[in-house]
C-alpha cells in the first residue's frame, strides 16, 4: 500500500494522488464512476475531491452531478469511514456567509453523509471581507459538519491575510492549499505562494498536474487535438517547452517502465510542498494507470533531468 501523507495541520491523510471527481455525472456516468471509485479505494486511494459546481458548464446539468454520483457510490457501498471527501463552495456564488450556509447543506445531502472532510473556499472572492467568510467556515467545523478548511485558487497575500484573520479572531484556519501546478506550469505555484504554504504548515494539493492530459502523452501534434473535449487546451503545449518536457518524461518512462502519466505525477509528488498531485479517470483502465504513480519513485538523476527540461 503506498505511504501515507499528512495534508497541513487538517489531521487528513492520503496517499500521494486524490482523485479529481469532476468527471462524475458528466464524462463518465454513474455506473462508470462507481467502477473507478471502487478501483481508486481498492488500490489504496483515501481522498476523493469534487465541488458543489460539478458539472455545470455542461449542457443540461446544474451543478451538483458529481456531488450525487458520489453520495450514490457511498449510499451503495455502505462505508463512510474510510474514505475521505473534499468539496468546495463559491466558485460561481461568492463566498458570503449565506452562500456557504446554503451550500454545505446541499452538498451534504447530495453526497448522503453528514460531514465532509474538506471544505475548499473554490476560488479568492475579494468582495466578501475575510471576516464573514472565514466565521462562516468556523460555524460548520464546530458543529461537525466540516472537519478542515482550504483555500483554492487564491494568491500568496490573500492566502497570508486569510489566514492571519482566522487567527486573530480564535477561527478554524484554512490548513490546505489547493492550485494549479504541473511540470509545465512551476511559476504559478513556485514563488509566493508555495513560500507561503511552506511558513505557515499548509498541505498542497494540485490540480492539472497532467496538463489537461497533455502529459499522458496522448497529444504530440496538431493532429491529436481532436482525441478530446478539452483538445483546445492542450494546443498551448505544442509549443514553447511542452515538446522538450514531453520528451524528459518519454525519457524515463522508458527507464522505469512507467507511464508518461505516472511520471509527470510522480515528479509533481515528489516536489517540496507539495503532499499530493489531483488526476481524474473516465475509466477504470484511466485509474488503473494513475494509481501506478503512487508506487513509483523517481531517483535524484531523473528528477534532475526533469527539472531542467521544464525550467
Amino acid at each position: 500500500m503506498p505511504d501515507l501523507r499528512s495534508l497541513g495541520t487538517s489531521g487528513l491523510l492520503t496517499p500521494p494522488l486524490i482523485l479529481g471527481g469532476n468527471v462524475f455525472g458528466w464524462t463518465a456516468d454513474e455506473g462508470t464512476s462507481f467502477d473507478i471509485l471502487d478501483a481508486f479505494v481498492a488500490g489504496g486511494g483515501t481522498m476523493i475531491d469534487t465541488a458543489d459546481v460539478y458539472s455545470a458548464w455542461a449542457p443540461g446539468h446544474r451543478g451538483g452531478e458529481s456531488e450525487t454520483v458520489i453520495g450514490n457510490w457511498l449510499a451503495r457501498r455502505g462505508r463512510r469511514d474510510d474514505v475521505l471527501i473534499a468539496t468546495k463552495v463559491g466558485f460561481m456564488g461568492g463566498l458570503g456567509e449565506m452562500v456557504i450556509e446554503r451550500a454545505i447543506e446541499g452538498s451534504l445531502r447530495r453526497l448522503r453523509t453528514d460531514y465532509v472532510d474538506l471544505y475548499y473556499a473554490h476560488k479568492d472572492d475579494p468582495d466578501t471581507p475575510f471576516e464573514e467568510t472565514l466565521e462562516a467556515f468556523d460555524r460548520l467545523v464546530r458543529a461537525g459538519k466540516v472537519r478542515a478548511l482550504g483555500a483554492s485558487q487564491i494568491e500568496a497575500e490573500r492566502l497570508s491575510l486569510a489566514l492571519d484573520t482566522s487567527a486573530a479572531s480564535g477561527w478554524t484556519p484554512y490548513s490546505v492549499l489547493q492550485t494549479w501546478y504541473s511540470i509545465l506550469e512551476r511559476p504559478r505555484f513556485e514563488s509566493a505562494l508555495a513560500g507561503v504554504a511552506g511558513e505557515r504548515g499548509l498541505g498542497v494539493a494540485t490540480f492539472y498536474s497532467l496538463a489537461n492530459g497533455y502529459l499522458t502523452g496522448k497529444y504530440r501534434s496538431r493532429a491529436d487535438l481532436s482525441k478530446s473535449i478539452r483538445g483546445d487546451r492542450v494546443e498551448p503545449y505544442l509549443e514553447g517547452r511542452g515538446p522538450a518536457v514531453l520528451a524528459a518524461i518519454d525519457e524515463v518512462a522508458e527507464e522505469t517502465g512507467a507511464t508518461c502519466a505516472q511520471v509527470a505525477l510522480a515528479w509533481t509528488a515528489a516536489q517540496p510542498g507539495v503532499t499530493a498531485p489531483l488526476a481524474s479517470a473516465t475509466s477504470p483502465a484511466q485509474l488503473k494507470e494513475l494509481l501506478g504513480s503512487m508506487e513509483l519513485r523517481l531517483t535524484p538523476d531523473q528528477l534532475g533531468r526533469l527539472d531542467r527540461a521544464s525550467a
